[in-house]
């Protein structure tokens, strides 16, 4: 073992030295020849002679050291934890590793930063949630998701919304080459304005096809005319429009005794991601919308229209997968509670 050791190229020096320390004592050497062979003091020689006659292979190993007491403890971090849970000082909008430093007093800002590191903890990302205090958000949004995953036979569901102020904003675009050699598309910052339009959708759950008007104003008057074009589209069929809680589409009382075949389903208040066709404006826009120009708001309508026939052409439906749907509730809670 001490032989392999020796032979080894990737062996320690120290642990080298050792090893040739036992092994020339084995063949009879005095200490000093040793010492002056190994190029150590005598007293070393000794040491590790009598440690591996005591302990034999494993007196060779260091013995476990101590080492420095950690200058910052739990306790330390307790403190960070409770620190973040308190308003930033006055005139901050939040927290930075400096501030939390500063106001520890005895805590180094590069402990405070290795600190939230290793916590994943970050003071700079901001992350927005909607939360729904509806009373009868379970039943409401069972009503929706059934739609969904289990839809009436022989009847249509339809996700209804707007999406307002689609602004028609004229500006400079074209390529841009980065000092790297990257080559990116770009915008002016600078715009004209040609106004904006109010794009009214509704969203055939079974095809994923898409029904889609424009408004200058969403007023109660042009949902119910698109209601009217909606139903218009689907002659003697029953249908059950998915809506959110705007204060257009409720109290339509009126206009549902008209059409007996309509029946409206509303997602819970601040819930309005159960509609599907939220997803749908996404994706309109992200590929239809973003870092365009427009010289007319003509232009821009024509535009959404091109969009809607092309999506529709290769249309698929949302699978909708999440059978569960629960009533999240994040307010009030404290780093100290996550």
């Amino acid at each position: 073992m001490l032989e392999a050791c020796c032979r080894s190229p990737v062996t320690l020096q120290r642990d080298l030295k050792r090893a040739r320390i036992v092994l020339l004592a084995a063949d009879g050497r005095s200490t000093r020849s040793i010492a002056k062979e190994v190029g150590v003091q005598p007293r070393i020689v000794s040491l590790w002679r009598h440690r591996y006659a005591d302990h034999g292979l494993e007196g060779l190993q260091d013995k476990p050291r101590p080492g420095k007491q950690p200058i910052y403890t739990k306790t330390t971090d307790k403190r960070i934890l409770k620190l973040l849970d308190k308003p930033p000082p006055q005139g901050f909008a939040r927290w930075t590793g400096p501030l939390l430093a500063e106001a520890l007093g005895d805590v180094d800002v590069q402990y405070v930063w290795r600190f939230l590191r290793s916590h994943k903890i970050d003071l700079v990302a901001r992350k927005s949630w909607c939360e729904s205090n509806d009373p009868n958000f379970t039943a409401k949004a069972a009503d929706v998701v059934g739609l969904y995953v289990a839809p009436p036979a022989k009847a249509i569901v339809l996700c209804v919304d707007e999406k307002p102020s689609i602004q028609a904003l004229e500006r400079a675009q074209g390529y841009l080459k980065l000092p790297n050699g990257r080559a990116l598309t770009g915008q002016s910052h600078d715009y004209k304005r040609h106004g904006t339009t109010t794009l009214f959708a509704a969203l055939e759950v079974a095809t994923g096809k898409i029904i889609a008007t424009h408004s200058k104003r969403r007023r109660r008057v042009e949902f119910l005319d698109f209601m009217n074009s909606v139903t218009a589209a689907f002659p003697n069929r029953k249908l059950h429009v998915i809506l959110d809680n705007l204060n257009t589409h409720k109290k339509n009382e009126d206009w549902l005794k008209a059409h007996p075949n309509v029946q409206f389903h509303f997602t819970p208040t601040s819930a309005s991601w159960l509609n599907q066709v939220e997803v749908w404006f996404s994706i309109l826009q992200g590929q239809s919308l973003s870092g365009t120009s427009f010289t007319s708001l003509k232009q821009l309508q024509e535009h959404i229209d091109a969009y809607v026939n092309a999506y529709n052409d290769r249309a698929e439906p949302f699978v909708w997968t999440k059978k569960k749907v629960r009533q999240r509730r994040f307010k009030g809670r404290r780093i100290t509670q996550l």
